[in-house]
């Protein structure tokens, strides 16, 4: 025989006030590997006290406890709890199962603490509850089964683990005789293999089914039929085995502590709800404001970006100061001197003007500004949502139809048409010194922004598609889809004589009415252009290139073989469009400009111009750089005998072109021939993304000028216009404000939600501490217990911010319905995702340590007081 477990001089002393209760008093007794021992005694007698002991849910006061000779005096939490899960098997006269779990789910909760795999203690718990005849009973709850069979499961779980000792505590206590009688018999057949100690308070089934009797009395043994007389040894191989068993640590999963919490809360699902819906609260305030706050400065982004791609940062060749001109106008009315009043002075403020404007003009060197703007390590590209480009070269347009006479549509004669003449002039005038503004003005073509996404928040495509090749343009409506009769008569769909008519009839004093045209969107789609290089119209005779440009019939000869340019679409502000980035008529991409820089460095007067510098090619002679008038006597023999061959008016155009030319220079000839280096722009605009990358992209353009000055290049210093500047900065900033402090509040009751989620875990507590007992019991760790609860407090922290978000996500219909009946902005109220994950992640971690508290308080819980809560 084989001594299993020792009792040696164990007392239990119970201190209450000033009370000293002495439950055992100095108990020694041994227990053989297989027996069955009743333990019999009266009420109060030390009877359990001595059955928690030996369980492992007391702790002694004194003596030893001896397990196959090995002593538990330094046992801390984490061996006892081993202890119970490996070596001991509870069976209790309540049962103690738990009523949300079904009975499989009870029988394997205790491998589940042994860390066994799901599938090896499903398999297990199958063939125990098979053992004690359960078998078509496991998915059934306590609830719905006898006492007899409650009991039976208790047994099953008590065997599930292969223990060493299975301890009985009145295991039919609340069962009829019948089933007594069977459990009775269940244990003595466990007998056979493992040492089984009862507490009954019935003799007759102690002394019918055990093989050993012993009784307490007020804390001591006072009788035992089967004593163990003789001292035994325990042999090495059962200590090696009980070392090897206390090192196998219980833990718990987190996955059986979210199964656990989450079989309970689903018994209470009415409070769960309620509980979560008021802890969604806070998220569902802190989220609508976040939504709002969203959706607001979304809207502002999207103002931002359209305002900039309206007024981007222009640089161009030639830029005049003209805060310093502003200046120089406000300063007047403080330099005023007294005069006698009986005079009228000149106040003489166009000298200063003049001499300020000479002063303030300045040239910028964008050949060297566009290689910064294009390198990748200034990073300038990450803030701009286009970098546009503009040149020196007009793109020369005619109606495709010359039947009733020659319509250039681009650029545009409209103004000549009524009288308005020299017109053309004064364009070129502004194009060469004022960087083309007064021919973007006039003009119906214009080029589209340099970012089709853009675009197309922007603009909608009515019909038709956006250009894909150089020679495909769009026809631009506005939001009423209308189109300004001025543009209808610059692109030659009305006569342009009607204008000169109307003029006519104004100066005579009559009154001019206008109709108002439809038109369908094929007669658009349908429409085409004829593209003329400003090189076509030149021709070269005897050594010297001609205009030709009032030669007719040349002239149509042009427009017929020139590249067609075709309308593809038509598009439309978008409704929620506040600015537009083109205006004009018809838009066209910087890919036709390209290829018209292209063409025209690749004709024969141009590269004829570029290879002589010094000749000027319209007369054949060096440019003129002195004060002297043409000579007609400079010209060559060829050139004296070519003259002499023509007509009076084709001689007078020649003279003409001679003396207009005769003072050009070099660079006059290669704008007059929209000669242009695409390295060399005119101008550069920059249209940032938003006002934020504004500022870094001046910043940028500072550093640019920094260095440049710090080098001695001040000829590469560049000034810049920023039209709309600090108009609409710190905008986000205030949104932003606004919004942190109404978080702030709001966050107030999502706290206030948390305490009480913890309170409600507490209450929880409260409810489940026989289940603490239970659990304890069968070897869970105080922090087993803490994972389980603070499981709990996760689970209803990630259903409440589920709720949460999607009422919110509900009530921003709603919100977006009403917004856009009055203002006209679609979905201003938008939740970000990243938001919803952010805000479903702060109700877990709050309400997690909210539950904290609670769920320590239930891992503190004494197991023996837990286990007799009802």
């Amino acid at each position: 025989m084989i001594s299993l477990l020792e009792l040696k001089n164990i007392s239990k002393v119970y201190h209450t006030a000033d009370l000293e209760q002495r439950a055992l008093d100095k108990i020694s007794i041994q227990f053989r590997e297989c027996e069955f021992v009743s333990i019999l005694g009266p009420s109060g007698s030390g009877k359990t006290t001595m059955l928690n002991i030996i369980g492992g849910l007391d702790n002694y006061t004194s003596g030893d406890l001896l397990i196959n000779g090995i002593s538990t005096k330094k046992y801390k939490d984490r061996d006892w709890d081993t202890y119970r899960n490996h070596s001991i098997g509870f069976v209790f006269q309540s049962y103690n199962l738990i009523p949300h779990q079904t009975a499989l789910s009870n029988v394997e909760l205790a491998l589940t603490l042994s860390g066994v795999s799901k599938e090896e203690r499903r398999q297990k718990a199958k063939e125990v509850l098979k053992k004690v005849g359960l078998q078509s009973h496991m998915n059934k709850k306590p609830n719905q089964m006898s006492g007899g069979q409650m009991q039976r499961i208790a047994i099953a779980r008590a065997l599930i683990n292969d223990p060493d000792i299975l301890l009985a505590d009145e295991p039919t206590g609340a069962l009829d005789s019948e089933t007594s009688v069977q459990i009775m018999e269940l244990l003595k057949e466990i007998a056979k293999e493992k040492l089984v100690i009862m507490v009954t308070h019935n003799p007759d089934l102690a002394k019918k089914y055990s093989t050993r009797i012993v009784k307490l009395l007020d804390g001591q043994i006072t009788d035992d039929s089967n004593p163990v007389v003789d001292s035994i040894s325990v042999d090495q191989e059962k200590k090696e085995k009980t070392k090897k068993k206390s090192k196998k640590k219980t833990s718990m999963s987190f996955l059986t502590a979210l199964s656990l919490s989450l079989n309970n809360l689903m018994t209470k699902k009415g409070r769960t709800i309620l509980t979560a819906f008021a802890g969604s609260i806070g998220i569902i305030g802190i989220a609508l404001i976040l939504s709002l706050s969203s959706g607001v400065k979304g809207y502002i982004s999207r103002v931002e970006e359209d305002t900039l791609s309206s007024y981007p940062i222009s640089i161009e060749e030639q830029t005049v100061d003209t805060s310093s001109m502003i200046m120089s106008l406000m300063t007047y009315n403080q330099r005023k001197e007294d005069h006698p009043l009986d005079k009228i002075y000149s106040g003489n403020i166009m000298g200063d003007l003049i001499n300020t404007l000479a002063a303030q003009m300045q040239t910028n060197n964008l050949e060297e500004f566009k290689k910064y703007l294009e390198d990748d390590k200034n990073q300038l590209k990450d803030y701009v949502t286009a970098l546009e480009y503009g040149y020196h070269v007009d793109l020369q347009l005619y109606k495709s139809d010359t039947s009733d006479g020659i319509v250039r549509v681009n650029p545009t004669t409209i103004l000549n048409s009524f009288g308005v003449s020299g017109m053309d002039s004064m364009v070129e005038l502004q194009d060469q010194f004022g960087g083309g503004s007064m021919s973007s003005a006039t003009n119906v073509f214009q080029e589209l922004l340099d970012n089709r996404e853009l675009l197309k928040t922007q603009y909608d495509i009515v019909a038709g598609t956006w250009p894909e090749a150089y020679n495909e343009v769009v026809l631009m409506i506005d939001d009423n889809n209308e189109i300004s009769d001025y543009a209808l008569y610059a692109l030659g769909v009305k006569n342009q004589k009607e204008l000169n008519d109307s003029y006519k009839n104004v100066l005579e004093g009559k009154t001019v009415e206008t109709e108002e045209s439809t038109y369908s969107y094929e007669e658009f789609l349908n429409m085409t252009f004829k593209l003329v290089l400003n090189t076509d119209y030149y021709e070269k005779q005897n050594g010297v290139w001609i205009d030709k440009k009032e030669d007719e019939e040349y002239l149509k000869k042009l427009i017929e073989m020139g590249e067609e340019i075709k309308i593809v679409g038509i598009i439309r502000p978008n409704e929620e469009s506040l600015t537009t980035s083109t205006t004009g008529a018809i838009g066209y991409t910087s890919d036709l400009t390209k290829h018209v820089i292209q063409r025209i460095n690749e004709s024969e007067i141009a590269k004829e111009q570029k290879e002589n510098p010094n000749q000027n090619v319209f007369t054949g002679l060096e440019f003129n750089t002195s004060d002297e008038k043409f000579d007609i006597n400079t010209l060559t023999p060829e050139q004296q005998a070519y003259l002499a061959s023509l007509s009076q008016e084709e001689l007078a155009r020649v003279i003409t072109q001679y003396t207009t030319n005769a003072k050009a220079t070099y660079e006059d000839n290669l704008l007059t021939l929209g000669i242009v280096d695409e390295n060399k722009p005119s101008t550069i605009y920059i249209y940032p993304k938003d006002f934020d990358s504004k500022e870094v992209i001046i910043d940028k353009i500072e550093e640019y000028n920094n260095r440049a000055k710090e080098n001695n290049q001040e000829e590469l210093v560049i000034n810049y216009t920023d039209v709309v500047g600090a108009m609409m900065t710190g905008v986000s900033s205030i949104i932003d404000t606004i919004s942190y402090v109404l978080i702030a509040f709001v966050a107030i009751s999502l706290i206030v939600s948390s305490i009480m989620i913890g309170i409600i875990t507490y209450i929880s507590v409260l409810e489940r501490t026989k289940e603490i007992g239970i659990l304890r019991a069968m070897g869970a760790s105080k922090k087993d217990i803490s994972r389980v609860f603070n499981a709990e407090t996760l689970i209803e922290g990630l259903v409440a911010g589920v709720i949460g978000i999607m009422v919110t996500l509900l009530l921003n219909i709603p919100i977006n319905i009403v917004i856009k009946s009055v203002v006209n902005i679609s979905n201003i109220s938008q939740l970000p995702a990243v938001g919803a994950v952010i805000l479903v992640t702060i109700s877990v971690i709050l309400t997690v340590i909210a539950g904290l508290i609670p769920s320590r308080m239930a891992s503190r819980k004494d197991p023996v007081e837990a286990l007799r809560t009802e």
